[in-house]
C-alpha cells in the first residue's frame, strides 16, 4: 500500500495512474471509488485508503456506481482485446463488433476506450491506417502499395479519410508538387507568417519568414499571397488579434496518433485558461507521458489555432514557448482580456 500523502494526493489529481493501485474508502457514503473518480472531493477526514477492493467490502463499503472500481481489470482487458482486433483486422472493425468481443455495450465501450487511449476506436483505427502509410512510405513503398499495406481497400478509402492533409507522396517528398502560399503580416504581437495550402493552414508563426516554411516544405512551390489567401489571412489575423471570437479556420496539419490527440486536446482547451501538462496527459488517457505531451505540443506548427500557448507547468509557472515567452505571456493577457 503506497503512503496516505501519496493516495490523497492522487485523489485530488483524479490520476488514473493509481487506479488498480488502491481504492478510496469514503466513510461519511459508505462507498469506496477509484483516485480517478470525477464525484466531488470528499472531506479527508472522511477517507481511508486500501489497498484492495475486497478489504474495502470488508469493512462495510460497497462500490461506487460512477466509477465502477471493480471493473477496472476488466476494462483494461477490454481495451487490450479492441486494440488487437483493430491491429489484426484487414479493414476498420464496426463499433458493434468490436463491442462482440469484450461484451460490452458499443456505447460503454465508446467511452472506455477513448478514456484509456484518448481515442474513440474508429480514430484509433483510421490513425494507425495512417501511421503504416507512413511507414511503408518511408520505406520506399510506392503511394499505392503502402495505402493497401496499410489495410485501405481501396485508394479512395484513404483519401476519404483526411486525416493526412496533403497527399501522401507529397508528403513523402517534402512537399513536392504541393502549392503552399503564404504571407507575412504585422500583428501587436509582432511579425507573424501564414502558409496554407488549398486544405486549410499548415503553418502559423511569430518572427519567421520564408527559410523556415522553405525548412518545413522543402519540395513545396511557395507562393506569396493571392486573391484567395488574402480571405483566409484576415480570419488569422482577427483570430490572433481577438482570440475570444469563435473561429472555423481549415487546418492542414498531420502528426502521430499521439500527437494529434494531444493537438485535439489542446482545441478544447477554453479561451483565458490553461492546463498542465500533466493535466493534458490524464485527459488523453497517458498519464505518465508528461515528457511526450511536451515534445508533442513542441511539435506544433501552427500556433494560436491550435493553442499550445494555453499549457503551463504544474507549478503554474510558464514553461517554454517556441516563439518566446513574451509573446505566450500577450496571447493568454488578450485571452484573459
Amino acid at each position: 500500500m503506497i503512503d496516505e500523502k501519496t493516495a490523497w494526493q492522487a485523489v485530488a489529481d483524479r490520476d488514473r495512474s493509481f487506479d488498480g493501485k488502491f481504492v478510496t474508502g469514503v466513510l461519511s457514503t459508505g462507498i469506496y471509488c477509484r483516485p480517478s473518480c470525477a464525484a466531488r472531493h470528499p472531506k479527508r477526514e472522511n477517507v481511508r485508503f486500501f489497498a484492495k477492493a475486497e478489504q474495502a467490502e470488508a469493512a462495510g463499503l460497497r462500490a461506487c456506481l460512477r466509477c465502477c472500481p471493480n471493473d477496472l481489470a476488466r476494462d483494461e482487458a477490454a481495451v487490450k482485446a479492441v486494440i488487437e482486433a483493430i491491429r489484426m483486422a484487414e479493414s476498420s472493425p464496426k463499433l458493434d463488433a468490436l463491442a462482440d468481443v469484450t461484451g460490452y455495450s458499443p456505447a460503454h465501450l465508446q467511452r472506455i476506450f477513448k478514456r484509456e487511449t484518448g481515442l474513440s476506436p474508429a480514430a484509433y483505427a483510421r490513425a494507425l491506417r495512417s501511421e503504416r502509410v507512413k511507414d511503408a512510405l518511408d520505406g520506399g513503398a510506392s503511394v499505392t502499395e503502402a495505402i493497401y499495406e496499410a489495410g485501405y481497400g481501396s485508394a479512395s478509402r484513404f483519401y476519404e479519410d483526411k486525416r493526412m492533409g496533403m497527399q501522401p507522396s507529397v508528403w513523402k517528398n517534402g512537399g513536392a508538387g504541393a502549392m503552399v502560399r503564404w504571407a507575412s503580416v504585422a500583428t501587436t504581437l509582432g511579425p507573424m507568417m501564414v502558409a496554407a495550402t488549398d486544405k486549410g493552414v499548415c503553418c502559423l508563426s511569430f518572427g519567421e519568414g520564408e527559410a523556415e516554411l522553405r525548412g518545413r516544405f522543402p519540395k513545396a512551390e511557395l507562393q506569396q499571397g493571392g486573391d484567395d489567401f488574402e480571405k483566409l489571412l484576415g480570419d488569422v489575423v482577427a483570430q490572433v488579434e481577438t482570440p475570444a471570437r469563435p473561429h472555423n479556420i481549415p487546418l492542414d496539419v498531420q502528426g502521430t496518433a499521439f500527437q494529434e490527440a494531444v493537438w485535439q486536446e489542446l482545441r478544447k482547451i477554453p479561451e483565458g485558461e490553461t492546463r498542465s501538462y500533466a493535466d493534458i496527459a490524464v485527459a488523453i488517457g497517458k498519464p505518465k507521458a508528461v515528457r511526450a505531451v511536451g515534445s508533442a505540443n513542441g511539435a506544433n506548427h501552427v500556433a494560436v489555432l491550435i493553442p499550445c500557448h494555453r499549457v503551463v507547468r504544474s507549478d503554474g509557472t510558464m514553461g517554454g514557448y517556441a516563439y518566446g515567452l513574451e509573446i505566450k505571456q500577450l496571447l493568454l493577457e488578450k485571452e484573459q482580456g
